[in-house]
């Protein structure tokens, strides 16, 4: 396939847009492109930006070929970026120009870094009003080298008003200069001293760097140092002069994590996450693109970012469900950054204590190595785990905390150490019904309870986000007063904390207190300045963390990811559990789990008590294995969805009536999804069972060629379906 274009030659242009192909133009006189060029190029009355994806097709007229306007002063994506493009739209049935604009994310990063205005001292200085703050300034602007208005304003404690009134007044100047580069990583800064076990494990990182593709499994307990370890890696990748992609599952809580990398590295990574503003993104892309940043860590979108020098890929906490994409181009990160370390040929680590049945299957065959860390670092012990059984020791009335839990928290309080209380699931209560007629307050446009959060006084779907004060009245009925909530959510089991005791200093952390990166650290600061006894928090405290002074854990409900038929709820679970146990005792002091429990015989409760992960891991295997389910077996999931009830029964029906006829594919539904309304659209579900052979993919392109469907409706496809819902 030809790579360079010469005039007059057409060649085939990639829209980011849900298309079904390219679109091909012709280079015009004067111009030169190359695959991977970014172009702008007309579409129809507008300019459309595109990407070049190779020579064009001899299948359109002339006559209808429109030249190309001009190549964009950005560097090109690279090979391996646009057959992971390729790859991913042909795997998740999406359109690649679907798959396309998740790398083109950030339209005016396309435009070449400008320069930044910077300040210089004025001609005016002696003839105006000098304030404290003021003299400050001029001061300041003194000492530093043509310093941006930020800059300046930080030097001199003021606030930007300040600075904008003497540039007025005459008393500084504006000028512009270029955007400084980022500062590098120092990789020769040297690391913690590391176990023997850590070691073997980073001299394997390091000689898979500039190696070709691996794919290795850091499999280590919670505490035994498995960041240190791959910081390893990243340092021999830097060091070869290679960017490093890192993904975490929860980067804008990642305060731990970028102190933990300054120390190591001297200045901080580049961040990418939905936190960030445009212009931070921007900057941020286009020093991926032309490889002035070395290590970028991001959320799952940061796999489609323009690396230039791509030389190491980390996945940590590989298992988290927060790498699958649910909407959009439904994908998982976690398979794609394999599939784009493959196509990159360079390495890609995938870090857990509690790896996903998935991959430790991938590593018994021999796809993946792994390599394990089994002690925690430093002589600490793995806490001890007992499983509280509610039926013997219940709660009592109108609390959610038990006998032995109460007292294990007095204990701890009494020894000046710190709790982490855990319950997944935000508010107050999870349910709120009218004590006179039964009724449920529920969305008007989910499938779903309303969720009280008492601290914002208000009733709230975590699912489309629709939100009404608590009304004093039953809906139904019109009785007065006569709404009660029913069952716990982390601001319920604060109440009562506070009620028990009062003196504790204790704060809520879930998703909608932690509100972005600035609030996560702050709260990461309180705890280990020993601000706080007592956290109560969700799965967003539960994996990463490390509080020296924390040594006991109370889980309160540890049923509670148990019910709901979710092929993965057992090892969800058992995840979740092992990992927020393991916060309890990182450092000298003995920690102590309690998990408060209905079925303390459960497979999971007993695995997680005996910290049994491996004995786990086989009997779910065994028991995926005999029934034909991932990682034995292929999912496909069809979501018909659509604001008319009737076009969604009648359009799932027609699924029904084209389902592929192979014996090697079986198709279950339609039926209503478990969220048959999801922001007023009606929803539902057919899911096709396939051997592990089984081109599902090419199954699913066909079904959805042989089923027109009308305009309203919309269909969406998730190959290997994480969730159910």
């Amino acid at each position: 396939m030809a790579d360079h274009f010469a005039p007059g030659e057409r060649i085939a242009v990639l829209l980011p847009l849900p298309l079904a192909g390219t679109y091909d133009y012709r280079v015009p006189d004067g111009m030169t492109a190359a695959a991977g060029d970014i172009v702008e190029a007309p579409l129809g009355s507008r300019v459309a930006t595109g990407v070049v994806w190779g020579p064009g097709a001899d299948s359109v007229a002339e006559m209808r070929i429109r030249d190309v306007i001009r190549v964009r002063d950005v560097p090109p994506l690279s090979g391996d970026l646009r057959r992971l493009v390729d790859w991913v739209a042909r795997y998740t049935v999406h359109p690649p120009g679907a798959v396309l604009r998740m790398v083109l994310s950030v339209p005016e990063a396309l435009d070449p870094e400008g320069h930044v205005t910077t300040l210089a001292p004025g001609e005016e200085s002696t003839a105006i009003r000098l304030t404290p703050a003021r003299r400050r300034v001029l001061a300041a602007v003194e000492r530093l080298r043509e310093p941006t208005a930020r800059e300046l304003a930080a030097e001199a404690g003021v606030g930007p008003s300040v600075i904008d009134g003497l540039v007025r007044a005459g008393a500084l100047r504006t000028g512009r200069r270029p955007a400084p580069p980022p500062p590098t990583p120092a990789w020769c800064r040297p690391g913690p001293a590391l176990s023997p076990d850590q070691s073997a494990a980073a001299e394997l990182l390091r000689r898979a760097v500039g190696g070709g593709f691996t794919a290795t499994v850091l499999d280590g307990v919670t505490g035994s140092g498995k960041t240190e370890v791959y910081f390893e890696g990243i340092a021999e990748a830097l060091r070869q002069g290679r960017q490093v992609l890192v993904l975490l599952p929860e980067i804008a809580l990642g305060a731990q994590w970028f102190q933990r990398f300054r120390e190591r590295f001297g200045v901080a990574p580049s961040p990418w996450h939905s936190d960030l503003t445009r212009a931070q993104r921007r900057r941020v892309w286009r020093r991926v693109a032309d490889g002035t940043v070395s290590v970028v860590v991001g959320a799952r979108s940061a796999l489609f970012l323009p690396f230039r020098a791509l030389g190491l890929i980390i996945v940590d906490e590989e298992h988290d469900p927060s790498f699958k994409q649910e909407e959009g181009v439904v994908y998982n990160a976690r398979d794609m950054a394999v599939v784009r370390a493959r196509l990159a040929a360079v390495p890609v680590v995938l870090v857990s204590a509690t790896p996903s049945l998935e991959t430790m299957v991938n590593v018994r065959q021999g796809r993946y190595r792994c390599v394990r860390l089994p002690e925690r670092y430093g002589g600490a012990r793995l806490p001890a785990v007992t499983a509280v059984d509610l039926r013997a020791d219940p709660p009592p009335r109108g609390s959610w905390l038990s006998p032995p839990l109460m007292e294990a928290l007095t204990a701890t309080l009494a020894g000046g150490t710190q709790a982490l209380l855990f319950l997944n699931r935000r508010g107050y209560a999870p349910l709120t019904v009218c004590r006179a007629c039964g009724h449920r307050l529920r969305c008007p446009n989910c499938t779903a309870w309303l969720v009280e959060h008492r601290a914002a006084v208000r009733l709230q779907c975590h699912h489309c986000g629709y939100h009404a004060p608590v009304p004093s009245h039953c809906p139904a009925c019109n009785a007065a007063d006569s709404l009660v909530a029913c069952g716990p959510g982390v601001e319920r089991i604060a109440t009562e904390v506070r009620a028990r005791f009062p003196e504790a200093r204790l704060a809520v952390a879930a998703s909608d207190t932690l509100t972005g990166p600035a609030a996560a650290a702050e709260l990461v600061r309180r705890i280990e300045q020993r601000e706080l006894d007592v956290i109560i928090g969700t799965q967003v405290l539960a994996k990463g963390y490390h509080f020296p002074l924390l040594t006991l854990v109370g889980v309160i409900d540890g049923d509670l990811g148990l019910s709901g038929g979710d092929l993965r709820a057992s090892e969800r679970t058992f995840q979740l559990l092992h990992q927020v146990a393991g916060r309890a005792g990182r450092a000298k002091g003995a920690g102590r789990v309690l998990v408060q429990t209905h079925m303390p015989e459960h497979p999971v409760m007993a695995a997680v008590t005996a910290a049994d992960r491996d004995r786990f891991l086989e009997a779910e295997a065994a028991s995926r294995q005999e029934a034909g389910m991932p990682p034995f077996g292929r999912l496909a999931a069809l979501i018909v969805s659509c604001r008319d009830e009737g076009a969604a029964d009648a359009a799932a029906a027609a699924f029904a009536r084209t389902a592929p006829d192979d014996p090697r594919v079986r198709v279950l539904g339609p039926a209503p999804a478990p969220l048959a309304l999801l922001r007023g659209r009606h929803r539902r579900r057919l899911l096709l069972i396939a051997d592990r052979g089984a081109d599902v993919s090419g199954a699913v392109r066909s079904w959805l060629t042989a089923t027109p469907v009308a305009r309203e409706v919309r269909i969406q496809v998730d190959i290997d379906p994480y969730s159910f819902l």
